[in-house]
């Protein structure tokens, strides 16, 4: 967890408190999580204050609030959006396949416009770049380009992405707080069509993906799909 400074809003240092328990184990899905009095004291602050980080939560169905009992830890339910925060890989095993990825770049770079506006940081500011083409029992089925907040992911570029994929990696490093999403039917440029081994201008789905972790911005991310070899679906 990045460390807050002290323009950090008081309530906002109770959320990110919180969600960082949450991640770590602290406090599981259906656990009670200290009452507000608790968190006035321990904080230093008024109970309303408390009162908003923990409203705030609720809102976002991390919590769930029960009258004359408590706070609970809600039942994740990221899981049942449109499109699912899953890894590439999972999805991939779960038909019984192969998995494989090829990294094209892992870079350290500084935050320029428009990365500044869509992080919501200053320029400057570190951010890793990656670059996965993932494959399925050998053909390649999806290239992601995906940008990291160091702050919330600082081991990013250690990671071996032959074994794992950036987002097992993110799951397990930045607590999900909330994800925005389009789906879009592009032609495949030169690059893309290269590392998906298709001719250029072939129709594909372009997912761009932002994921949200603590109150800041954890990582944006294109997918580009072979549209003749993927399908996007889901349910609600």
């Amino acid at each position: 967890m990045a460390k807050e400074d002290a323009a950090t809003p008081r309530y906002l240092r109770i959320k990110n408190y919180l969600l960082a328990g949450i991640a770590k184990g602290r406090w599981k899905e259906g656990d009670v999580v200290p009452a507000e009095q608790a968190l006035a004291l321990k904080f230093g602050v008024s109970r309303m204050t408390v009162n908003r980080a923990v409203k705030e939560l609720t809102a976002e169905q991390v919590l769930t609030r029960i009258q004359g009992s408590g706070t609970y830890v809600a039942q994740q339910k990221y899981q049942a959006t449109l499109i699912a925060i899953k890894s590439i890989a999972d999805e991939v095993r779960d038909r019984g396949h192969t998995h494989s990825s090829e990294v094209h770049l892992l870079e350290r770079s500084k935050a320029q416009e428009p990365l500044t506006h869509q992080f919501g940081v200053p320029a400057g500011h570190v951010l890793f770049h990656s670059i996965i083409v993932h494959f399925d029992n050998g053909v390649p089925i999806q290239t992601e380009d995906r940008w990291v907040n160091s702050a919330l992911a600082p081991d990013y570029l250690e990671q071996d992405f032959a074994v794992t994929t950036p987002n097992e990696y993110l799951m397990a490093a930045a607590p999900l707080q909330g994800v925005r999403y389009s789906v879009e039917a592009m032609s495949a440029p030169p690059d893309i069509a290269a590392m998906l081994h298709i001719p250029e201008g072939e129709p594909c789905l372009v997912l761009k993906r932002k994921t949200l972790s603590l109150d800041q911005v954890a990582s944006v991310a294109i997918m580009w799909y072979p549209g003749s070899r993927y399908q996007l679906a889901g349910a609600l």
